[in-house]
C-alpha cells in the first residue's frame, strides 16, 4: 500500500518511492474541475441544458441525470475479464439502452460513468481540444502538475502499477483514464480545494453534496454524500472528507482532503488488489492523524 500526504499545502516526504498509478474514478474529480473552469469562464452554465439529453451539467456532475451505468452489464464485466477489445462508445450506449433515463433528472441519484463520458465530450466540444490537452490546459498546468497523462491504449499503461490487471485496456474507461504519480493526485486535490483554480463561489457549488443516506457497510462513511465530482461526507470520528475513491481491475486509489480548524490535510492511498473499504479506512486513519496534529 502506498501513501502520499500533504499538510497545509506542503507535500510530505513519502515513506516509499512514488509510483505511477491509474487514477480510476479520481479522474471524475479532474473532469469536474475542468467543467467548472468552463463555468468560471462563462462558456457554459451549471444549469444549462445539454444536447446529450434533458439534463444539466450540474445533474451530470452529481449523478442526478437519470442515466444508467455500463458497470450494470454482465457482458461488460465478461468482456473485460476476457481481455476483449473495448466496445465503441456507441456500441456501449446501445447495449445499455442509455437513451432511456431511469428516472427524471434531478429526482434521484444513480452513480453513472456514462454521465462523465458526456462531461468529457462537453469539455472537448466547448474547448475545441482533445480531452488530454483540455485537461492539461484547464487543470494540470494551472495547478502546477506536468506528469499526468491520459491512457488510451494498453501501451500507455506500461510502467503503471496495475496489480494483477497487467493486460487491462484503458479503452474500457469511457470517460478517460488518467494515470500519474500518487503525489500528483494528492497535490491536484489539495490545490483544487485550496482555491488555486476556481473562485470561492464555484468551490462552494462544487462541494455542495446530495446526502446519500446513512453508514455504508464495510466502509468508514457515516453520512456519505456526492457533490460535483466529489465524494463528500462524514466519516467515523466526525470529520468531513472531500475527494474520490476509484477502483478498477487490480487496484484501488483513494484521494481525500480534510479540514480541521486551521489545519488542512490531504492524503492519497493506492493499493494493488485491495478493496475500497479497507483502503478508505487506512486513509481516514492517516488523514485524521495528520489533520489533528
Amino acid at each position: 500500500m502506498h501513501f502520499a500526504l500533504v499538510s497545509n499545502g506542503s507535500l510530505l516526504t513519502p515513506e516509499q518511492p512514488d509510483v505511477t498509478v491509474p487514477w480510476w474514478s479520481f479522474s471524475k474529480t479532474v473532469l469536474a474541475a475542468a467543467a467548472m473552469s468552463l463555468v468560471r469562464d462563462g462558456l457554459i452554465g451549471l444549469d444549462d441544458g445539454l444536447p446529450e439529453g434533458p439534463f444539466t451539467l450540474r445533474q451530470l456532475l452529481r449523478h442526478e441525470a437519470g442515466l444508467a451505468d455500463y458497470s450494470e452489464l454482465a457482458d461488460y464485466h465478461a468482456a473485460v475479464a476476457r481481455n476483449d477489445a473495448p466496445w465503441s462508445a456507441a456500441e456501449m450506449l446501445q447495449r445499455l439502452d442509455a437513451a432511456r433515463l431511469r428516472y427524471a433528472p434531478g429526482d434521484g441519484w444513480r452513480y453513472s460513468n456514462v454521465g462523465y463520458l458526456f462531461v468529457a465530450r462537453l469539455i472537448e466540444r466547448v474547448t475545441g481540444l482533445a480531452l488530454e490537452e483540455a485537461l492539461t490546459q484547464r487543470v494540470f498546468l494551472p495547478l502546477g502538475l506536468s506528469r499526468v497523462r491520459l491512457a488510451t491504449t494498453r501501451a500507455d499503461l506500461v510502467g503503471v502499477s496495475m496489480g494483477a490487471a497487467l493486460t487491462y485496456d484503458p479503452g474500457w474507461v469511457y470517460h478517460g483514464l488518467l494515470v500519474g504519480q500518487l503525489a500528483d493526485a494528492v497535490l491536484c486535490l489539495d490545490r483544487l480545494l485550496a482555491g488555486h483554480l476556481l473562485p470561492q463561489s464555484l468551490l462552494r457549488e462544487m462541494q455542495t453534496a446530495r446526502a446519500l443516506g446513512g453508514p455504508i457497510a464495510g466502509r468508514p462513511w457515516v453520512a456519505p454524500g456526492y457533490a460535483l465530482g466529489l465524494m463528500q461526507g462524514t466519516v467515523e470520528g466526525g470529520f468531513t472528507l472531500s475527494g474520490h475513491t476509484g477502483a478498477g481491475p487490480g487496484s484501488v486509489v483513494a484521494v481525500y482532503c480534510c479540514v480541521n480548524g486551521g489545519n488542512t490535510a490531504s492524503c492519497a492511498v493506492f493499493c494493488e488488489d485491495g478493496d475500497q473499504g479497507a483502503v478508505e479506512t487506512k486513509l481516514v486513519r492517516r488523514l485524521i492523524n495528520l489533520a489533528t496534529k
